[in-house]
């Protein structure tokens, strides 16, 4: 049975939490593999609409076992906001596991991280400041609290002494804050254990067990293509593999083992923060898209900075991530529009590229070679089938598929749970 691998293919935002709903139903797990609550999924349900944002989307589907996996950086007091607010609402939380092996995010890293990026001042790379980079980068330098440190008291503390070490000299010194103590961090912490024991587990054995008997695994990305660490806009990125190979290193389930990978791109495009974006609009076709598309952060509630579709990136995220299946989402908001520009290459200095190109600066300074394909009026956010979509909205898909690498195996119409139109399955 398939393991399945769900990833953005632009900046993110581009409705990874539809198309894991669409899966919902189908799967048996749903795996958060990097990333942390620097992102958000919006899910409708109904007339209800969830916003997560460290939660796997899975978390809302019956019988799904949602799983944050190694990779997953994690704040332990936005994971119980999550899991008490979605309680409240009737949704059953109980089957949700953490692995033994994820770093926590403490208060400390929150603190470094808002004082780091306005210490950039015009530099700022647009972090959320909720700690991410700062738990990432104490992992790579091997000073990171894991989740089963919690479990052992004399060992989260001598961690989490030998980590401030260094930070309270930056924190007074650099900054001109004041230090943190040991003894607040580790109390806090472990303020959680009781909570936490019966969710941490070998999340790894438990998936691998699963795909051996035959179980269906979703493997759910945050962030997206353009914002990995190392294949994206590097440095306006995020600080962990947010691409397809992370789905391996960030859940301990081997390559070999993924059948299907699926990127969600939107029918435009859009970003936040700061960082190279070649279509970005700043006239009031900008404002439309951002208005009639509600382009505006789950997380931060940020206005989005917004852009016509972006095809070289699309073919970029289909090499890099070995994309099988796009799910095209938002194709609904571009509805009342005559004519509908689609980048197909950049202009830099006066030569073409025709794929995004490798040196930043030359991205930076791209200029976007449009082709304009028809728009259409009709309202198409009932239909349920290719053919009921208005001939030129049908045409505009079949463009961009020929255009970005891989097939739009789905479309998504509206923001309603089932407002989607399927061409190929995708299990």
């Amino acid at each position: 049975m398939p393991a399945i691998v769900l990833i953005g293919a632009q900046w993110g935002d581009e409705g990874k939490g539809k198309a894991t709903d669409l899966l919902g139903d189908r799967v048996d797990y749903v795996v958060k593999f990097n990333g942390g609550n620097n992102a958000g999924h919006t899910v409708v349900v109904g007339d209800q609409k969830y916003a997560l944002h460290l939660l796997p989307s899975g978390i809302l589907s019956p019988g799904v076992v949602p799983v944050i996996a190694n990779g997953v950086v994690v704040d332990i007091e936005v994971l119980f906001s999550e899991l008490e607010a979605l309680s409240a609402r009737g949704v059953d939380v109980s089957k949700l596991l953490v692995s033994a092996n994820a770093h926590v995010i403490t208060q400390y890293h929150r603190t470094i991280d808002k004082v780091t990026e306005r210490f950039l001042g015009k530099r700022q790379i647009g972090t959320t400041g909720r700690g991410i980079g700062p738990a990432y980068a104490d992992k790579i330098n091997r000073v990171g609290i894991r989740m089963q440190d919690l479990f052992d008291e004399n060992i989260l503390r001598q961690k989490v002494e030998g980590a401030l070490d260094v930070k309270n000299h930056l924190l007074l010194k650099v900054y001109n804050r004041r230090a943190i103590s040991a003894d607040e961090v580790v109390d806090d912490l472990l303020s959680y254990v009781e909570r936490l024991r019966p969710m941490v587990a070998d999340t790894a054995l438990e998936l691998n067990r699963a795909l051996d008997a035959g179980k269906t695994v979703l493997f759910e990305g945050g962030q997206a293509t353009m914002l990995d660490v190392d294949h994206g806009t590097y440095p306006f990125v995020t600080s962990s593999n947010a691409t397809s190979g992370g789905a391996a290193t960030g859940s301990g389930v081997a390559p070999n083992r993924f059948d299907r990978v699926i990127a969600v791109v939107k029918a435009y495009t859009t970003r936040v923060g700061a960082g190279p974006f070649p279509t970005e609009l700043f006239d009031e076709s900008g404002e439309f898209l951002r208005s009639a598309g509600f382009e505006f952060g789950t997380t931060t509630g940020r206005p989005r900075r917004t852009g016509w579709y972006d095809a070289p990136i699309a073919r970029y995220a289909a090499r890099i991530n070995g994309v099988t299946d796009f799910v095209l989402t938002k194709l609904d908001v571009l509805t009342g529009l005559e004519r509908i520009p689609v980048c197909v290459a950049y202009d830099v200095d006066g030569t073409r590229f025709d794929e995004v190109p490798v040196n930043q600066s030359d991205f930076h300074h791209a200029k976007p070679i449009y082709e304009e394909l028809p728009g259409w009026s009709e309202d198409i956010t009932g239909a349920r089938s290719f053919s009921d979509l208005p001939k030129a909205a049908q045409d505009y898909v079949l463009a961009l598929e020929q255009m970005s690498g891989s097939r739009m195996s789905a479309i998504g119409v509206g923001p309603g749970r089932d407002a989607i139109v399927v061409r190929h399955d995708l299990l």
